[in-house]
């Protein structure tokens, strides 16, 4: 019977919903195939948190100590929304120590994680996405050239983080150099997107044996600005799943969803995000540690489709352990 670490966490703003995707993994993991145990990486240390105890990971092998007997992991379930999980350093760290894991790639984790370069590299593969500029800590900024060239509004958000933390809808000038202030709060860089009108959807996507498998979309309305943290995780959002559009542009988005899957060569479960201008959709981003809580929307994705979530996480164990 494989041992699975299921990794919760992180450095990052998201630690709070990182924990709660990993309770759903544990919760709903096959106890018949698999030995569960939560993982705890935080700034506090690295720990496997069994029976109410903390015990401290080796990271030379990723093992620990319970009742004086070594115990080993035979696979890592990343749920680590953000740093280091979502960014390509604990894949990097589990490829040196020969441990499969939930996710994509090193490589590809890192690509992903920074949405302006991951949006210009498939934007090469005729993936519709927004116009946008990336500024960095140190750079200096030409606020006036890059509303000349977005328009107004425009987004601001950090390029390297999630869960909408940091994002300002920038509809004045003078609001563009605290709106970059805030966003480098949350990341290193920051990416300016030029504001597109229209429906925000969502899809779902994982693999099996089977392959790239798109999950129904779902469609988001919020009477907010746009679904930042309190749409997603406070209720402040109606999530409708299927989404209510026609059968073509549902068609349309999943092979779109399914092509930068086949690009990226995603691993595990993935979510890509869209806004429907004109019957045309472009890609926000791609979420490769999606959330997996209550409030999140790959369950709800999972339970239209008919999968049960334990089926769904044996898939991703099986398909990455390959």
């Amino acid at each position: 019977m494989k041992t699975v670490a299921i990794i919760e966490g992180g450095h990052s703003h998201e630690e709070v919903i990182s924990r709660k995707s990993a309770k759903t993994i544990f919760n709903n993991i096959s106890r018949e195939l698999y030995q569960p145990v939560r993982v705890s990486i935080d700034k506090s240390g690295w720990f496997a948190l069994v029976n109410d105890e903390q015990l401290t990971i080796d990271k030379n092998d990723f093992s620990y100590q319970y009742k004086n007997k070594k115990q080993t992991i035979d696979f890592a379930f990343i749920m680590i929304h953000g740093t280091p999980g979502e960014d390509g350093k604990l894949q990097a760290y589990f490829d040196l120590i020969n441990i499969p894991y939930s996710t994509p790639s090193q490589l590809i984790t890192a690509l992903t994680f920074n949405k302006f370069i991951c949006n210009q590299f498939l934007e090469r593969y005729d993936i519709n996405v927004a116009k946008a500029k990336l500024v960095r800590k140190g750079d200096i900024i030409d606020h006036s050239e890059i509303i000349a060239y977005l328009g107004l509004p425009c987004f601001v958000k950090p390029a390297d983080g999630g869960s909408s933390f940091g994002i300002t809808k920038v509809t004045e000038s003078d609001q563009l150099p605290s709106a970059i202030e805030k966003g480098m709060i949350h990341g290193t860089q920051v990416i300016i997107e030029s504001f597109l009108k229209g429906r925000e959807v969502t899809n779902g996507i994982f693999k099996s044996k089977k392959g790239f498998q798109p999950l129904p979309i779902t469609e988001i309305v919020t009477t907010n600005d746009f679904f930042d943290f309190d749409a997603k995780y406070k209720g402040e959002s109606k999530e409708i799943t299927p989404a209510p559009i026609p059968e073509e542009l549902t068609l349309k988005i999943k092979a779109i969803t399914k092509s930068v899957a086949e690009i990226l060569n995603l691993r595990g479960i993935a979510r890509a995000d869209y806004i429907i201008v004109e019957n045309r959709p472009f890609l926000i981003e791609v979420n490769t540690v999606p959330g997996m809580s209550d409030q999140s929307l790959i369950p709800q994705m999972v339970a239209l489709e008919g999968i049960e979530l334990h089926e769904l996480i044996t898939h991703v164990i099986e398909e990455c352990s390959l």
